[in-house]
């Protein structure tokens, strides 16, 4: 079971590049040093195209991060991607199953430390790590539309209440546990 769910920003052009490769590696922004460390063989990764503001495809990581210097996708601003990881793709929507991610941004826990209105604000930078449940949600999505009406689910996994939700509804007040230990039917 992967450790770690996560997703990829890039503009169409840097995706198209990873596609024209056959998903066989990634790229990643050289600012996210510390994230990119996390990554391990195994995990999983999404990937959203800024633009076009869709989810296009997902891929399981089979390598950990490497530095090169060699130039494959195009700087995106000043950022340059000189960490790369191998990749194996999973679910790749053809262009015209693309996923508008306004359509699916309401049902992720992801997306909720956000205004409704702005919830493509939580899509800007390179590198996110997702709730196992909103990648699985999206992933499930994506099979759906590339695999027809034929395609049966897979076993959802269980659900997983976020901590973050929980905190918020008790107004971020961490020292609450105790309380919702003894009240059991919520604030």
């Amino acid at each position: 079971m992967p450790r770690n769910f996560w997703m990829i920003t890039c503009n169409e052009e840097n995706f198209q590049i990873t596609k024209e490769q056959g998903f066989v590696r990634q790229g990643l922004k050289g600012q996210y040093r510390r994230k990119v460390q996390r990554v391990e063989i195994g995990d999983r990764l999404l990937y959203y195209v800024t633009g076009i503001r869709c989810f296009t495809a997902t891929a399981t990581l089979t390598s950990s991060y490497r530095e090169e210097e060699t130039v494959i996708w195009k700087n995106e601003g000043k950022a340059d991607w000189p960490f790369r990881i191998d990749i194996e793709s999973q679910v790749v929507l053809d262009g015209d199953q693309y996923i508008n991610a306004g359509l699916l941004a309401h049902r992720l826990d992801y997306v909720r430390r956000w205004p409704p209105e702005n919830w493509y604000m939580a899509f800007q930078g390179n590198l996110h790590l997702l709730p196992k449940n909103d990648f699985f949600l999206i992933e499930e999505e994506m099979k759906r539309l590339k695999f027809g009406p034929g395609y049966k689910p897979q076993m959802e996994p269980p659900p997983e209440r976020s901590k973050s939700r929980g905190r918020r509804n008790r107004g971020g007040n961490r020292n609450a546990n105790k309380v919702d230990a003894d009240n059991t039917s919520g604030e």
